[in-house]
């Protein structure tokens, strides 16, 4: 059941305290997969505050008897958490630079090893933008080692309707603006004012539900992308993630972190440097 909001109720005006953004958090985890305590607080009061204006309670203890009354937004609080905005072929010297070093090497140990599976994983890939873009990136420039080298590609966000929307592989306009008139004249079809990816790169991508601090869920991969998440979570929780990947990682595995991330505590131990100007780390 939903709850109707009173049109002339008071704005937000006080700040969340954080027994109020605990209180907030026990509630939605109870009923959405999902655990506040592992994001950084001053983010979390934010997007929460961002609910609390739009449904105009005047206060956490409002917008709390609003939550466990309202399937609707329980859904929109957890979107509202969890939201991540992209584009294809974000930061596009880390593409090329996957294109010169990365790729070659990793294809190259899958040939020195006898092993013909090459498997990616793009952790919070949001609207599915970033492995759809390593798609093309591999079509476009290995395609002679796609057919000799098994490669899967994985996206996961923890947003289930993210992941369907995903699936649609379909765009606006303002997530194309890094994409090449040739690249968008070979793979996108427009409907509408909308562009969709031919079903030859849809059909690269694997997507699912999963939760990012539960790494020990996944299946290890040689090549982890995981840009612009960690920068939610608490440096504890970006240790246990980090770990996470690193768990999942064979020995020369490569890991690929957002511009404003860097390795954090004991984990570094664990990696080397590869690229440092595009946070690119080789798994010792």
């Amino acid at each position: 059941m939903v709850v109707a909001r009173v049109e002339n109720s008071p704005p937000l005006h006080a700040e969340i305290s954080d027994d109020e953004l605990t209180e907030i958090g026990t509630i939605l985890s109870m009923w959405r997969p999902i655990n506040m305590s592992v994001y950084k607080d001053k983010c979390m009061k934010r997007r929460v505050a961002i609910r609390m204006r739009s449904t105009r309670c005047s206060d956490a203890g409002e917008y709390c008897n609003l939550l466990r009354q309202s399937p609707q937004e329980l859904d929109l609080l957890q979107k509202t958490l969890t939201i991540h905005v992209s584009q294809f072929f974000r930061n596009p010297s880390m593409f090329e630079k996957l294109r010169s070093d990365v790729l070659p090497g990793l294809f190259g140990s899958c040939k020195n090893s006898g092993n013909n599976r090459l498997r990616i994983w793009c952790l919070g890939c949001a609207g599915g933008e970033e492995p759809f873009s390593l798609a093309i990136l591999l079509r476009e420039h290995f395609s002679k080692e796609l057919r000799t080298v098994q490669t899967i590609i994985h996206g996961t966000d923890i947003d289930a309707e993210t992941i369907t929307a995903a699936r649609r592989a379909e765009y606006g306009e303002e997530r194309l603006k890094d994409v090449s008139a040739p690249l968008m004249a070979s793979y996108f079809r427009q409907n509408g004012s909308r562009f969709r990816l031919v079903s030859e790169i849809r059909d690269m991508v694997t997507f699912l539900q999963g939760d990012i601090t539960k790494t020990s869920a996944f299946e290890p991969s040689n090549l982890v992308v995981c840009r612009n998440t960690l920068i939610y979570f608490t440096r504890t929780d970006q240790e246990k993630i980090l770990h996470g990947v690193a768990d999942i990682l064979p020995i020369g595995g490569i890991l690929v972190l957002g511009k404003s991330e860097t390795l954090v505590g004991d984990v570094r131990r664990r990696f080397e440097s590869v690229c440092p100007v595009e946070r690119i780390y080789r798994k010792l």
